[in-house]
């Protein structure tokens, strides 16, 4: 009785959140959403865990039924450079929200566990800072959160993180964190069902003649995720470096554009962010694009 009172409950706060205005309204996979709230809901009386001292049951399963029923505001933080995994996340929440909840249940239970074929198995110094971050905002009191892009940070490493590969106290803000252009696509191809298809580089921007139309018609079919300079995005006033490499990964949800302009919407560590720019500008901004097609699944 007390499950079928909390689908009820369910099915309401789902019709209710797409009048949500800080993220899209489509969230995706709502009947997987509930079974995977009541994964979470079954692991009710679960113990403190031995492996992450710092983060009690309630709290990390506060955090991971909010991120079952609003999938697209999990934040990446204020400062860190977790925007990558942000991305990929935003795919793992939408689209197969059942399988993130049970990887995260074991990896709390037992130090480590699989997603699809990939084993999560963070180190000791990751497993006693979780649950202590300050100063990241919404990541702060997200505990789970904090374990899941740890996690995703200690198991994939690009040439970015060759100089930094141990976790120490505050690199979620250095380049222990990074994430280079074929990092993402990898962690893309690993953790989702999708087939990963890209453009561009670390350096050389992409040569896509129609860029807002090549947008526009990928979005159609699937996801699709932007590495862009976000210093000029958001015309900040970076040093001269900061101004010639990409920083950021975000995913686009909407576009609409003419000669002179284009409107991107596009999510952002939690946020739906709406910005106008020229076609020339999003040329400038834009390194690489990855896409995924919702036909294109792979066997994993």
């Amino acid at each position: 009785m007390k499950q079928w009172l909390f689908v009820l409950f369910l099915l309401i706060t789902l019709a209710s959140s797409a009048q949500k205005k800080r993220v899209p309204a489509q969230t995706g996979n709502d009947p997987e959403r509930i079974r995977a709230l009541l994964v979470i809901l079954a692991a009710d009386t679960m113990q403190q865990s031995v492996h992450w001292p710092n983060i009690t049951p309630k709290d990390f399963l506060d955090n991971l039924k909010r991120n079952i029923r609003y999938p697209l505001k999990i934040s990446t933080g204020k400062s860190t450079n977790f925007c990558g995994y942000g991305a990929v996340t935003y795919t793992c929440l939408k689209n197969e929200p059942l399988r993130y909840a049970e990887c995260m249940l074991s990896l709390y239970r037992n130090g480590e566990a699989y997603y699809r074929n990939i084993k999560l198995a963070p180190s000791e110094t990751i497993k006693k800072e979780a649950g202590l971050m300050t100063y990241q905002g919404d990541l702060d009191i997200n505990p789970a959160d904090q374990v899941w892009f740890l996690s995703l940070a200690h198991r994939f490493k690009g040439y970015l993180n060759f100089f930094n590969q141990r976790y120490s106290k505050g690199d979620e803000n250095t380049m222990w964190a990074s994430t280079n252009l074929a990092k993402f696509n990898k962690m893309l191809r690993k953790l989702c069902k999708y087939k990963v298809s890209s453009k561009g580089s670390d350096i050389i921007r992409p040569s896509i003649k129609d860029l807002p139309g090549f947008l526009k018609e990928k979005l159609a079919g699937g996801e699709v995720y932007m590495y862009l300079n976000n210093a000029l995005l958001r015309k900040k006033n970076h040093n001269r470096v900061k101004k010639r490499i990409p920083t950021h990964y975000v995913a686009l949800t909407e576009i609409n554009y003419d000669d002179n302009r284009v409107v991107i919407k596009y999510w952002d560590g939690g946020y739906k962010t709406l910005k106008e720019v020229s076609p020339g500008t999003l040329k400038h901004i834009i390194y690489g694009v990855s896409w995924v097609m919702y036909k294109e699944k792979t066997d994993e």
